[in-house]
């Protein structure tokens, strides 16, 4: 490479870095992204869209296996597991080289190696053992993402137990599996596994599935779980997996202090993920790290002048949209441009289970902690038209708002499409909508959305259709 001097060298090339790479190339800058493997990073090619893909096929699997009810015949249903996996590679192939084609055409440098602080201003490169010329830049930004989370003496080997790397690729059929937690990795690989026959347990060692989703959301959601064949565990954890031939027997320990046993074919570990912090040369700088993450200000700016973090490595809530927004956020405050902070409280959160959740801002629980006296709305997916039409009338919209200034608090779905409508409230909340305002809102009929709407109207003793 003959150029190595740049105004800004970014390690990591996944959602977050190589969309703040576009934004430095589009504000003139000089942008380099030093990426090991895959553009798109675990996102595109291990995480969000993948898993989307395996989804995608299970839903329209669920719908075949379900097509008396809308009046069709769909005789001998069946699927193909290896051409389900490929379908779901091939379109994180896709998007990967899609990824590659607006980095060129920004005209963004693209580096392939592993990338090493080494001391503020300079990154070295390192490529299967060998070392390549360093680069230099006044502003280097940290986006090195996540990995799943291991848990001693539970730790996936690849084989009888899986991380969701291997969960995503599949050689075979497991006929029953057991998923180590229930936040969103969990719930929809279980998901994923339950709707294609296999008999799946979920083991959670918080009270609710789904742990950081409200409290009513969560139990409409595991009642529908449960309808569709999944066994949950609450308020239990795994102690320990004794593996066979081609099987692993888990001892699961209840929340009165018993114990029992479960053996399965398949264990996926879905505890979480942790910033990869390790071996990127933090030693050489004077940036903190707390739990796992890098510590960062509102600006993304680390303790290191000139080097900053976002995505995943900078902490919780590790979402692909929140890597983006603050790696613009990050690359406009080192241009001179007047940002506003991230506000995280309205940052909105999406699982692509069956059926989906969405949600964004406080529960109705952490808005009583917080001293808000509350007004709550809630809607039914059972009072909806489309919903009855769709053949999707299990559901619940529920709003939350303060009762004193109206204004909007939180909002939480499970149901059809509820990761679609969910940007609805984002957008209210960023305006700082109040009631009023979503009352006098005129929704499209008939749409799912209508429920957002009497949601909001129940708050209020105003509801229309239940």
């Amino acid at each position: 490479m003959a150029d190595t001097t740049f105004d800004v060298v970014i390690i990591g090339g996944g959602p977050g870095g190589y969309v703040t790479a576009i934004r430095g190339a589009q504000l003139g800058m000089k942008v380099a992204v030093v990426e090991k493997q895959h553009l798109g990073g675990i996102c595109l090619n291990w995480g969000c869209i993948p898993t989307k893909a395996l989804l995608r096929s299970a839903e329209i699997l669920d719908y075949m296996n379900n097509a008396e009810s809308y009046g069709l015949k769909a005789d001998n249903v069946g699927f193909d597991l290896a051409k389900i996996v490929a379908r779901s590679r091939g379109v994180s192939k896709q998007l990967n080289s899609g990824v590659g084609h607006l980095l060129k055409k920004n005209k963004v440098t693209v580096v392939d190696g592993e990338g090493k602080l080494n001391g503020p201003g300079q990154v070295d490169i390192t490529k299967d053992g060998k070392t390549l010329p360093s680069l230099k830049a006044k502003h280097v930004i940290v986006a090195t993402g996540a990995r799943p989370r291991a848990l001693p003496g539970l730790e996936a080997d690849g084989k009888l137990v899986w991380s969701y790397f291997e969960a995503l690729v599949p050689e075979t059929m497991p006929k029953s599996l057991l998923v180590i937690g229930s936040g969103a990795i969990g719930i929809e690989f279980a998901s994923f596994y339950n709707s294609l026959g296999a008999d799946v347990t979920v083991v959670e060692v918080m009270s609710q599935v789904l742990p950081v989703e409200d409290a009513e959301i969560a139990a409409v959601a595991r009642k529908q779980f449960e309808k569709h064949g999944l066994k949950i565990m609450t308020s239990a954890k795994v102690t320990n997996l004794a593996k066979g031939a081609n099987n692993v027997t888990a001892t699961i320990e209840t929340e009165d202090g018993k114990s029992e046993t479960l053996t399965v074919d398949r264990v996926i570990s879905a505890v979480g993920v942790v910033g990869n912090i390790e071996n990127i040369g933090l030693e050489s700088t004077k940036i903190k790290t707390d739990r796992g993450c890098i510590v960062i200000d509102e600006l993304c700016r680390t303790a290191e002048t000139g080097v900053y973090a976002i995505g995943d490595v900078a902490g919780p809530p590790m979402l692909a949209h929140k890597a983006e927004h603050e790696g613009v956020i990050c690359i406009e405050a080192i241009a001179g441009l007047n940002v506003h902070p991230l506000d995280k409280a309205k940052i909105p959160g999406c699982t692509y289970c069956h059926p989906q959740i969405a949600s964004v801002g406080l529960t109705e629980g952490k808005a009583v902690a917080a001293g808000h006296e509350v007004r709550v709305g809630r809607f039914p997916f059972m009072g909806n038209g489309k919903a009855i039409a769709l053949g999707e009338a299990d559901g619940l919209v529920k709003t939350v708002f303060d009762a004193k200034t109206g204004e909007l608090l939180g909002a939480h779905m499970v149901g059809a499409e509820v990761t679609e409508l969910i940007q609805g409230f984002v957008v209210a909340m960023g305006l700082e909508t109040t009631e009023e305002d979503l009352m006098h809102t005129v929704f499209p009929h008939p749409t799912l959305s209508e429920m957002m709407h009497e949601s909001v109207l129940d708050a209020y003793g105003r509801v229309i259709h239940m």
